[in-house]
């Protein structure tokens, strides 16, 4: 059985291919500690010629977002302390930020939740034309902590950044495009002639140059101080009965709920 995660080299390109289509490729433990393996070889790939990363899923969908079954299997302990929780998948989509390749993320379907997050620690965003994209953590009660908020806030500014996190919402990929959230979107069949320009491209600059770059840009949009400001704030609504409401209608399919019927 292949793993959650796939990777491979082919060239100058090293793939990570995330691999759980038959859970839509929901995000759990298991898997954000693939996706941390894989950023590592990619890192040693760097070394042995690689130029560029490219992160992609298999099935009908990039991602629903995390696994919310793994919500109900975490201990009391853990809920009063979410702290440690949050570092270490901070900390992951850190690691792909400051990857020394340039990434680039090809989204399909529709890409939600902590999949948006990864997505945004990515350098580039490219899309087929029927993609959704959101961050819906707000219907469950809480927000998004792994530096969702703070990357999107850095590409489309506070109103719209206000508008997706806070209503919880969807946007299709031309209003993404249109925001800043994409780089590009195309149809199913131009997506990878798409991709394999942007490779091209990224390719014909000096390795070194694009690396210095990236990690100087990176730099000057330091984003420390929001993500712990993120953490805190999710520290406090993962305590919530909303929270736990939200969740438990989610899994057993009698959502949407009513907040005001608490």
């Amino acid at each position: 059985m292949e793993g959650l995660v796939k990777t491979g080299r082919k060239g100058a390109v090293f793939e990570v291919v995330l691999n759980r289509p038959d859970q839509r490729n929901a995000i759990n433990d298991a898997m954000m500690d693939a996706i941390s393996d894989a950023f590592d070889r990619a890192e040693s790939e760097f070394n042995a010629g690689a130029r560029v990363v490219i992160v992609r899923a298999e099935g009908r969908v990039f991602s629903s977002g995390i696994d919310l079954g793994q919500f109900q299997t975490l201990d009391e302990g853990l809920r009063g302390n979410l702290f440690p929780f949050t570092a270490r998948y901070q900390a992951i989509l850190n690691k792909i930020e400051r990857s020394s390749l340039p990434v680039i993320c090809v989204l399909h379907g529709y890409c939600l939740g902590m999949a948006l997050e990864l997505a945004l620690a990515c350098d580039f965003r490219i899309a087929t034309a029927r993609a959704k994209l959101g961050l819906p953590e707000a219907r469950l009660g809480i927000i998004p902590d792994v530096g969702g908020t703070v990357r999107l806030l850095t590409l489309v500014g506070p109103a719209r950044a206000k508008d997706l996190v806070m209503t919880g919402r969807s946007i299709d990929a031309r209003q993404a495009l249109e925001w800043g959230m994409l780089d590009a979107i195309y149809s199913k069949d131009e997506l990878d002639a798409g991709l394999a320009e942007l490779v091209a491209n990224l390719c014909a600059s000096a390795p070194l140059a694009v690396s210095y770059a990236k990690r100087v840009i990176n730099d000057i949009c330091d984003h420390a101080r929001g993500m712990q400001v993120e953490a805190w704030a999710q520290a406090q609504l993962f305590r919530s009965d909303d929270f736990r409401k939200a969740v438990g209608a989610m899994i057993d399919k009698t959502y949407p709920i009513d907040w005001e019927g608490k």
